[in-house]
């Protein structure tokens, strides 16, 4: 039987009555003074992040639009895919935590481009991912838990497509557009918000109407392959990149090193990802920009779990892990954690038995 993942009064209640919500999150002692230092922002490594970014969008663009009809057009459209539908994404999240940039309107503009990217209502989703990161995997409270248990795999892999996710957000653009909250968004989007989230999403929904008309009045798919489409079928690298996240680790615990996975990446999904594979780091920190997370990584790795070596390795041991919960629904990954750390709980004991 599957578990209810629901933002509901009663599955929010279980939460309370565990001491689980807003819970008290362990993090590494560091020094201040560093801290201080890592969590200070800027605006020229972040600006000439952006600027190649929009670069590469435009040249493999027009690159594409260029060669049209020929073989060559193939990988120029699936660059661009990769950096609409998927790069969007960390740019979406680090300008949501306001942390890339120093200069507060350059977040913004990032952000709304970012998630208009995505189908995301930007004011949705900066309220969704603040209680990500108050309530980290906690059932019945983080709305962004990536898959339940038993884990439906043919959703995940669905969703390397941009299916069924792109699906679901183009439905609540709808809903948003026509003055709807879905019920799990009641629960942490702030009534002063709601007019904000519904002129949004007819705004989002009028650019991708005037997309389709161009589309039909050219007589061509290639503005529906610069706008619109990219969210499908570029998901793919942010899928098998954000799927390492939490996937298969624990819930509802108190320490981001139980339910939340760094990997070692190549410069390449680094830079697309913007140096989110230092996740357990930006959990713990959250205020400490993309730019300085591998100088955090530096100082805390001795109170983390060994990161796991790249992508491939991630998966090797990942895999197995959601097949078995597809019988048994405990069981997850339990990283071993290093002697000089100390669980903020007794929750490594609980977590044991159901060890993978």
């Amino acid at each position: 039987m599957s578990r209810d993942y629901a933002l509901s009064p009663d599955n929010d209640a279980a939460a309370q009555a565990a001491g689980l919500a807003s819970p008290r999150w362990y993090r590494t002692d560091i020094d201040p003074a560093a801290l201080r230092i890592l969590m200070q922002k800027q605006d020229a490594r972040p600006l000439r992040d952006v600027a190649i970014w929009l670069g590469l969008l435009v040249a493999t663009g027009a690159a594409g639009v260029a060669l049209w009809g020929s073989l060559w057009a193939v990988p120029f459209w699936v660059a661009y895919g990769v950096l609409y539908g998927s790069a969007s994404d960390a740019r979406w999240h680090e300008c949501g935590h306001k942390t890339a940039f120093k200069t507060a309107w350059m977040n913004e503009v990032v952000y709304a481009i970012a998630s208009f990217m995505l189908f995301r209502n930007p004011y949705v989703w900066r309220a969704s991912h603040v209680r990500h990161h108050t309530d980290t995997i906690i059932v019945g409270r983080d709305p962004e838990i990536q898959a339940m248990r038993p884990p439906d795999l043919a959703r995940i892999l669905l969703n390397l497509l941009g299916l069924p996710d792109g699906i679901a957000m183009l439905r609540r653009m709808v809903a948003h557009a026509r003055g709807k909250l879905h019920p799990d968004e009641v629960a942490y989007v702030r009534q002063a918000d709601h007019a904000k989230v519904f002129w949004a999403a007819r705004v989002m929904l009028a650019i991708h109407a005037a997309t389709i008309v161009l589309a039909l009045v050219l007589g061509s798919v290639i503005p529906l392959l610069l706008v619109g489409l990219p969210t499908f079928y570029g998901a793919w690298q942010r899928v098998m990149t954000g799927s390492l996240q939490h996937l298969g680790l624990a819930e509802n615990v108190t320490d981001h090193r139980l339910n939340t996975r760094t990997v070692l990446m190549d410069p390449v999904n680094r830079f697309l990802y913007l140096n989110m594979n230092y996740h357990v780091e930006h959990h713990m920190f959250t205020m400490v920009p993309y730019y300085n997370l591998p100088k955090l990584h530096a100082l805390q790795q001795h109170d983390l779990p060994k990161p796991d070596p790249g992508i491939i390795a991630a998966y090797r041991r990942l895999i197995p892990v959601l097949v078995q919960q597809l019988k048994q629904h405990q069981a997850v990954i339990v990283p071993p954690l290093p002697d000089t750390a100390h669980p903020y709980r007794d929750e490594v004991n609980v977590l044991l038995p159901h060890a993978t």
